[in-house]
């Protein structure tokens, strides 16, 4: 099984269909939040159209979303598929995965739930900044911004049977691996 993972697309459709193109077939995506909406922010994240961005997330069938903190109601409006909230518990595989955006509590607190969740993934968003490592025998993974990194890198991640890969979507280079 391939699981691709991206976070804060702010309503960039250039990096998101970059993203898919550099995740591949995937049997399927989790969205760490922060879908369609920028905010008032500037300055807008180059091929930003929230609304094309939509009717693309909609062509798809295999997307897992949570809700960050600049997704509203409106937003669900028009994607079809839920923007859970705040937290995502599933089991994609043999893969226990916690999923939230990140904003609400500490980072400290998301692992100890996540971990009492019996998961063997963390995933949250937020800070537009990549991470990727082990916390005992949880692994927890930040995706970082496909539209708007703060560490410089546009980038995802990449979860098969064997390791969990962060990935630079505008090289497709590995940034860091983690075998499972």
């Amino acid at each position: 099984m391939k699981i691709g993972v991206l976070s804060d697309t702010h309503g960039s459709l250039k990096y998101f269909d970059q993203a898919l193109e550099s995740l591949g077939s995937c049997h399927y995506i989790i969205h760490g939040g922060d879908v369609l909406y920028h905010g008032p922010r500037n300055p807008l994240p180059e091929g930003y159209n929230p609304k094309e961005l939509a009717q693309r997330i909609n062509s798809l069938n295999n997307i897992i979303f949570t809700r960050g903190n600049c997704d509203a109601d409106v937003d669900q409006m028009v994607i079809d598929h839920p923007i859970q909230s705040p937290y995502v518990f599933t089991q994609l595989g043999r893969l226990k995965i916690f999923l939230c955006h990140g904003y609400e509590k500490e980072k400290s607190v998301l692992v100890k739930m996540a971990k009492g969740f019996g998961a063997h993934l963390f995933i949250y968003g937020h800070t537009h900044i990549k991470e990727l490592y082990r916390d005992e025998d949880l692994i927890v993974l930040n995706p970082g911004s496909i539209s708007l990194p703060k560490d410089g890198i546009h980038s995802a991640a990449v979860i098969d049977e064997r390791a969990v890969r962060l990935i630079d979507i505008s090289n497709n280079e590995v940034i860091k691996e983690l075998a499972l």
